[in-house]
């Protein structure tokens, strides 16, 4: 479904990816782990077009994405939640996730996806009418996560969904992500500090060191590898 491949990308001079190359298939879950700085980040929105490459491809079922416009990528299906939520403090839930719908015309598919996003989190149907701004950590979270379910993502990117969460919606978030996947079918690349919840849940698993891939392979394997243990699981 996505492949990533070699790619270089720089903040100034700073060389943030060394060559990154990975793959997510079509009905997984892979999580890319590493600390702070690795370029999980930088990986998802070089993926996203909101930054642009040097070097290397990324291509959407064998298509080119690299070079297009980021609103031209969110058509195509590669729709991401980013880190620390952004969403519109100003606007109510609804307009939230009625913008997110923008690059639509089916009025009718937006109806029935703006009640898939209510289904999936009830809290933020009760406060369908409140302004962004207003929601708590978690809800403000859920509705990141329901405005990009609202582009009909093919891939979702989802970047740190558990940041500043108490452990018990940290759950609740990462049930809600295996939902997606298991019951939509929702393809995910997920970026995620807690590498414990993320090898919970993915397929298969990539670990990032100062902007390159270190290991991949999948979650089990990652789980029980002593590297990755003693580096971001606690040494369990």
């Amino acid at each position: 479904m996505l492949e990533v491949q070699n790619l270089h990308t720089y903040y100034g001079n700073i060389h943030a990816l060394r060559g990154i190359s990975l793959t997510v298939d079509e009905g997984e879950i892979v999580t890319l782990i590493g600390a702070n700085g690795a370029g999980k980040t930088t990986t998802l929105n070089t993926i996203s077009g909101l930054l642009k490459p040097r070097e290397g491809r990324v291509l959407l079922e064998g298509e080119e994405i690299t070079d297009l416009p980021p609103h031209e990528i969110v058509k195509r299906g590669v729709v991401q939640a980013p880190e620390g939520r952004r969403i519109f403090a100003r606007m109510t839930v609804m307009e939230n996730l009625e913008i997110a719908a923008y690059t639509r015309t089916d009025k009718e598919g937006i109806r029935l996806d703006m009640e898939r996003v209510f289904d999936l989190f009830p809290r933020l149907a009760e406060r369908r009418n409140q302004l962004g701004g207003t929601l708590s950590g978690g809800e403000q979270q859920m509705l990141a996560i329901g405005r990009a379910l609202m582009g009909k993502p093919r891939v979702l990117l989802l970047d740190e969904p558990s940041m500043g969460l108490a452990p018990l919606l940290v759950e609740e978030i990462f049930e809600t992500i295996q939902q997606l996947n298991s019951e939509e079918g929702v393809t995910i690349l997920l970026v995620e500090q807690n590498a414990l919840m993320a090898l919970s849940v993915a397929h298969r698993g990539y670990v990032l060191e100062t902007g390159e891939v270190v290991l991949e392979g999948s979650a089990k394997e990652l789980r029980e590898n002593p590297d990755v243990r003693r580096a971001y699981l606690g040494g369990i």
